[in-house]
């Protein structure tokens, strides 16, 4: 990768980058015609100059100067029209480019293990979704064809040169190397400046978002100050790592233009000596066109170096995507078996995970779970109650052991099928900012606001969600903020009612609720969870006393099993005490 080399520039990391353009080959050679045909044009007005001044204007020969006047005009409208063809399609280009990055970058992001997002910001992926994406559109626009046509340019405008005046040519080309030395240096110096830009862009990317999305925590604990000079200090690095590039520049372009000013007075010291002392007004074109041409090779190659930022800094951007598509953090899908109607016999064997290597979660848990059974499982935060639903679903890979659902290893699934025929609840509602109806169906057009309607009916939430505005299609905005914890609490009940599911989880879907919104719920569980198989993660035990089996579980291990009445008569039993402290508080 780009940063992980040493050198100025990683023609490899481009050439992946140009792969992406394998697709678009006919508008990619039609932005290289026309940036060759336009260092053709560019070079050929100085050359028509040279004869206007030199030859026609002294020897009053009005028909070449029209002719040649004509030649010039043609040449300018051609110049326009390329001119147009190469900026619109090299920036359609970029656009298309990113297009597809951005759709393979997304997919690859929406496959990955949960536990990637449990190790990477939010707002590091955002950038890399948007404005790294951006910075890639820029190598194509802003960075490579420029620096093609630039270059050949230069290349058209050294040739014209030797081919009209050797000598003033070698003049011009004296400075050359020294303005090459210098683009050299600058390169080297504006890539490291770039990385730590790009960095200090995540971070205050990452940390905006962050406290933006928390703001209720910062207000409530009066942290508002404390985050502001937080942010302070992001920012001021921030402007540091953009204050070197400036740096840079303010250093490299005065001398570019101090080069190219001596240049020019070179030239006309020793051409307007020649031309004065051989009485040759020919020398007058030869000037005229040194002069343009002196400008034509310093200012691309002045502009180059600001091209290659640009291409530096879609690089540096180029290389942070391909890191996230390169990074293999998926459940493997490898199942093939597709099952239209689950039973729901689910079982636990031995089984054994860790999140962090070598800090096991869950150490060696068995159980089972018979067809339309209700099992609850209760224990203190930590003891692995969570963790169970994650592994059912296939967000993380088990360490050892085996879990089964109809008798089949999860693995034989195919995940999407799997994952089809399990509704999950959680204590934490998360809502797009969408109408109800979208946030019930997920955007899937094959259901109706009719189904949608009389789920609403089944599980008893349909009133509180006519008596909104716009009713079903009132927007919640982001995260639901527009309604209450208990609101969205049943919303994300009628969500796993409309999708029908073979196996429905519930995680703590009845904590930190009101009496009102509890009633509710509880009538929908029983709606939910009738003749399907479920499994309850309860913290409050009075919600699970009619559950057909209860697991206890202690520190990664069950510690018991039974039914309410059965852990009650436990001597000393974990739920036991459970039980008779919440119950005095109560």
């Amino acid at each position: 990768m780009a940063d992980k080399t040493g050198n100025t520039f990683d023609f490899k990391l481009l050439r992946r980058i140009m792969q992406y353009a394998n697709v678009y080959k006919k508008t990619f050679y039609a932005v290289l015609i026309a940036a060759i045909l336009l260092s053709f044009f560019a070079t050929a007005r100085p050359v028509i100059l040279n004869f206007i001044i030199g030859d026609y204007i002294p020897n009053n020969n009005i028909e070449k100067f029209i002719n040649y006047s004509s030649m010039m005009f043609l040449v300018l409208c051609l110049e326009v029209c390329f001119q147009f063809v190469f900026i619109f399609f090299a920036n359609w280009l970029g656009q298309s480019i990113i297009r597809d990055i951005r759709i393979k970058l997304f997919h690859k992001m929406m496959h990955f293990k949960m536990q990637y997002f449990d190790n990477n910001a939010v707002g590091k992926l955002v950038t890399n979704s948007v404005s790294d994406i951006e910075k890639i559109a820029e190598i194509f626009s802003q960075g490579f064809f420029m620096i093609v046509g630039d270059v050949l340019k230069m290349l058209v405008v050294i040739i014209a040169m030797l081919f009209f005046d050797f000598k003033l040519s070698l003049y011009v080309f004296i400075v050359l190397p020294f303005i090459l030395i210098a683009t050299r240096l600058f390169q080297r110096a504006m890539k490291g400046a770039f990385k730590e830009v790009r960095k200090q862009v995540s971070a205050l990317n990452t940390f905006v978002q962050e406290r933006l999305s928390g703001m209720n925590i910062v207000q409530l604990f009066a942290r508002e100050q404390a985050e502001y000079h937080k942010f302070k200090k992001i920012n001021h690095l921030h402007k540091k790592a953009w204050i070197k590039t400036v740096w840079y520049n303010s250093i490299f372009f005065p001398i570019i233009e101090l080069a190219s000013s001596i240049t020019v007075a070179i030239v006309l010291w020793n051409a307007g000596a020649d031309a004065a002392y051989n009485y040759d007004t020919k020398y007058l074109g030869v000037i005229a066109m040194f002069i343009q041409m002196t400008q034509m090779l310093f200012r691309p190659l002045r502009q180059l170096a600001d091209k290659f930022n640009t291409l530096q800094m879609g690089m540096v951007a180029a290389n942070r995507v391909f890191e996230v598509l390169d990074t293999e953090s998926k459940i493997i899908d490898e199942g093939t078996y597709v099952s239209e109607d689950i039973k729901g016999v689910i079982e636990f064997k031995n089984v054994r995970f860790s999140y962090i290597e070598g800090e096991e979660v869950l150490k060696g848990i068995s159980f089972a779970v018979k067809p339309g059974e209700t099992v609850a499982i209760v224990g203190a935060t930590g003891a692995g109650k969570s963790t169970i639903i994650n592994l059912l679903s296939r967000f993380y890979e088990i360490d050892s052991g085996e879990i089964t659902l109809d008798g089949k290893n999860i693995k034989h699934y195919q995940l999407s099928n799997l994952r089809d025929k399990i509704a999950v609840v959680l204590q934490d509602v998360f809502l797009f900012a969408e109408s109800i109806y979208n946030n019930i169906t997920l955007n899937d057009d094959t259901i109706p606001l009719s189904t949608v309607k009389e789920g609403a009916k089944a599980i008893g939430v349909d009133a509180f969600i006519e008596e909104l505005p716009e009713g079903y299609y009132y927007n919640v905005k982001e995260r639901g903020t527009t309604l209450s914890s208990g609101q969205r609490q049943l919303l994300a009940f009628l969500r796993a009612y409309v999708s029908n599911p073979d196996i429905l989880i519930l995680d703590e879907a009845t904590a930190s609720i009101d009496s009102h919104s509890e009633q509710l719920i509880q009538k929908a569980t029983a709606e939910l969870t009738k003749g399907r198989t479920s499994i309850v993660i309860a913290h409050r035990l009075a919600t699970i006393k009619k559950a057909d089996k209860i697991i206890v579980m202690d520190q990664g291990k069950i510690v018991e099993q039974g039914t309410h009445q059965e852990l009650l008569n436990l001597q000393e039993g974990y739920y036991k005490n459970l039980y008779e402290v919440q119950f005095a508080e109560a």
